[in-house]
């Protein structure tokens, strides 16, 4: 027997309140900031996809100077040699001997960008606490690297060093041909910093940021991570030492950069609170 009219009638309606009311919440997540200091979702993928883009016009616009480049890899392998820093052709050599591991380690050079997304994915959700401060950071390594792209352009060992395997041209998963060319749209000659290692070490930083407190044993273990893309840049002939050196630098100069952000953002909240309560206060100045 069906259910009178009159009663389907109103269990549509309450399923169709219902599905309003989920369609509401979802749009004000995505565009109101949510609890716990949790960015609205649509504010966030727009900054971060601005972000992310603008780096790569720009970065890809810096690698046209290639005379420059081979000459800052020359100095720069003058003085890894006064250093005795220069191990980039031995660790090569070493994995051309290896063939088993030529593999995942172009996997492993390749799919880093699925780690810094996941990272960001899973700060963003389950620790809203520090999201904001590695999110600055984050911005931060991209707005002081694009300088030195410009400033520094950089032949990585592939190419200016005689005898190392270029293995990623050889075995790349992505298709590439390797071409030492400023005309494909990418800039293959800014070896200084490594931003392999910068993403890299920035994963590692906002992973160990989240956990530090309630498992900092955890949290240090993020660390094998950038330690890991550090022996693949060096092994596949991409990056010196010095431009591991660089990265270090740039990761700790962009964690200052955005403490002072964040000092900034505080100051500007805490006097628009002010003004605000004020406002509220009664015999309180006109406006």
């Amino acid at each position: 027997m069906s259910p009178p009219p009159d009663r389907e009638n109103r269990r549509r309606e309450v399923t169709v309140g219902r599905f309003s009311r989920l369609v509401e919440r979802a749009r004000s997540g995505a565009l109101v900031e949510g609890s716990r200091g949790r960015p609205a979702v649509l504010v966030e993928v727009v900054v971060l996809l601005l972000g992310f883009l603008l780096f790569a016009r720009l970065h890809a616009a810096a690698g046209k100077d290639i005379a420059s480049a081979t000459a800052n890899a020359l100095a720069l392998q003058s003085m890894e040699r006064a250093l005795h820093l220069n191990v980039e052709q031995m660790a090569n050599e070493w994995l051309v001997e290896h063939p088993a591991l030529i593999q995942p380690a172009v996997y492993y050079y390749r799919l880093y960008y699925v780690v810094l997304i996941g990272v960001l994915v899973w700060v963003f959700v389950w620790h809203a606490d520090v999201y904001i401060k590695v999110r600055r950071t984050l911005l931060a390594m991209i707005a002081l690297v694009l300088p030195v792209f410009w400033a520094l352009p950089m032949s990585p060992p592939r190419f200016a060093l005689p005898g190392v395997v270029d293995i990623i041209a050889e075995h790349d998963i992505l298709g590439s041909h390797g071409s030492r060319g400023t005309g494909s749209g990418q800039n293959l000659y800014s070896a200084m910093p490594s931003m392999h290692v910068g993403w890299s070490a920035w994963c590692a930083y906002a992973v160990w940021s989240a956990l530090r407190s309630s498992h900092p044993r955890s949290a240090l273990l993020s660390w094998l991570f950038p330690l890991g893309m550090v022996a693949d840049v060096l092994v596949t002939g991409n990056h010196y030492v010095l431009d591991i050196v660089g990265t270090a630098v740039l990761l700790v100069v962009s964690i200052a950069a955005a403490s002072a952000w964040g000092r900034l953002a505080g100051r500007s909240r805490g006097a628009r609170s002010g003004v605000r309560a004020q406002d509220r206060t009664p015999g309180g100045p006109e406006r």
